[in-house]
């Protein structure tokens, strides 16, 4: 991804409206409620990753899918992406976003790292930072937003629920 088409993304998500209706379904044992076994950062003993995702209602002309992956809890990391912000590439009006890594850069096919998550310290992240809460009940959500190649957000999805650990 150009240098030009990450800013002209990051300059164009900043904004927020109204958009059309798209829907998202967890998948790989992730349901809304509860952070599946594993999939939680190290520090808590885990090897977590993004929950795979199938999105619909996809808006024509949508070349990436943008996920703010944010923990609701903790104010620092409540907005943003504040665990971090991935880019799937897609086509068509159906997608299946797959389960990526957390604590690297390093993402499968074509999917990259929009935005480091913003923890610190031992909490840092190159990417994504799975839940590390240490199972206090924190409340973990993902905003998604479809983008067109030019950076304009065409439809997006917020709070939705991935689980609390």
């Amino acid at each position: 991804m150009s240098k030009r088409l990450i800013l002209a993304l990051g300059l164009s998500l900043m904004g927020s409206a109204a958009f059309a209706d798209m829907t998202v379904q967890l998948g790989g044992g992730w349901d809304g409620r509860k952070v599946p076994a594993g999939q939680h950062c190290p520090l808590s003993g885990g090897k977590g990753s993004t929950p795979p995702m199938t999105v619909s209602g996809i808006p024509a002309g949508t070349v990436w899918l943008i996920a703010y992956y944010n923990d609701k809890s903790y104010g620092p990391l409540s907005q943003n992406g504040g665990h971090g912000t991935i880019g799937y590439p897609v086509k068509g009006a159906t997608a299946d976003l797959p389960a990526v890594p957390g604590m690297t850069a390093k993402l499968p096919g074509g999917v990259r790292v929009i935005k480091p998550a913003r923890a610190t310290g031992d909490y840092a992240s190159p990417g994504y930072l799975p839940p590390c809460s240490g199972g206090r009940g924190n409340r973990y959500t993902v905003d998604i937003r479809a983008v067109d190649a030019a950076g304009k957000v065409l439809s997006e999805l917020k709070n939705v629920d991935i689980g609390k650990y």
